[in-house]
């Protein structure tokens, strides 16, 4: 019995030091492949293979300019949703008026970043794990180096450059839309004008508040892409491989994303 007790005992040390093993690789392999996608950005042409401007502009236009629609939709939603909790909490003290400025700041500072980089890790954090994993299946990555062309610099640069574009860039449209939603709600219940909400939402927001947001989704950025590029370039076992190396990018992103914005808040606010 003891010695059963011993082999099990035994095994699950084996398995957690394992786990422990590929997680340092793993996140050893994410940092070197993030060193060498800022080695191309920087010193590519000089190199003769620059990252393509080309190449940068279509990924962007994927991730950016096509979740236009969607982030709109959602943050907007987000800020309506705030106004109507705020306002209802804030009844009880008297102080509904005080709802403009913690949708200000919370949409600023965290809302707007962190709802922008849960949607794009879904949409398109998944889509380039699924990409890649049937690029590696089907041998073109290989196909890559074998006529020479570095697969980060022609593969993973482009895409960690445009998502550092495009999302901070939707953090902004997402800033905008979450305080039109408070205001559009805030404004009949608070018997004052859109314009009003605005200015008001202006007076008390800071450009603090504005780069706290942009910093976590310059982050957010490099997660989405590290995360989905590494899954996708360890697919193994066809297509159920894909399948299960894009679900595996999704989860693992989003809760990077979540423990990420818990550490910059805490820095951040103090």
């Amino acid at each position: 019995m003891s010695s059963l007790t011993n082999n099990s005992a035994t095994r699950m040390v084996e398995n957690l030091g394992r786990k422990a093993v590929a997680t340092v690789e793993e996140i050893g392999y994410i940092f070197s492949m993030l060193v060498e996608s800022f080695y191309w950005m920087l010193f590519g042409k000089k190199n003769q293979q620059p990252v393509r401007l080309r190449s940068v502009f279509a990924e962007a236009m994927a991730i950016g300019i096509h979740a236009i629609p969607i982030i709109t939709i959602v943050c907007l939603a987000i800020g309506v949703m705030m106004a109507i909790q705020g306002i209802e909490t804030l009844k009880t003290f008297g102080a509904e008026s005080k709802v403009i400025v913690g949708i200000a700041i919370s949409v600023t500072r965290e809302f707007a970043p962190l709802i922008v980089s849960i949607l794009i890790a879904g949409r398109s954090g998944s889509a380039i794990t699924a990409r890649l994993g049937t690029m590696l299946e089907s041998q073109e990555i290989d196909a890559l180096r074998v006529i020479g062309i570095n697969p980060v610099r022609y593969l993973v640069a482009p895409l960690l450059l445009a998502m550092m574009i495009s999302i901070p860039a939707l953090t902004i449209l997402g800033d905008f839309m979450g305080l039109l939603g408070g205001a559009l709600y805030s404004a009949s219940e608070l018997n004052i004008t859109i314009a009003v909400y605005m200015e008001r939402s202006a007076a008390v927001l800071s450009w603090d508040d504005i780069r706290q947001g942009l910093i976590k989704s310059v982050v957010f950025a490099a997660i989405i892409v590290l995360v989905a590029v590494s899954n996708g370039f360890q697919v193994k076992g066809g297509a159920e491989g894909v399948g299960r190396a894009t679900t595996r990018s999704v989860v693992l992103s989003l809760t990077f994303i979540v423990l990420a914005d818990m550490i910059f808040t805490f820095f951040l606010n103090r």
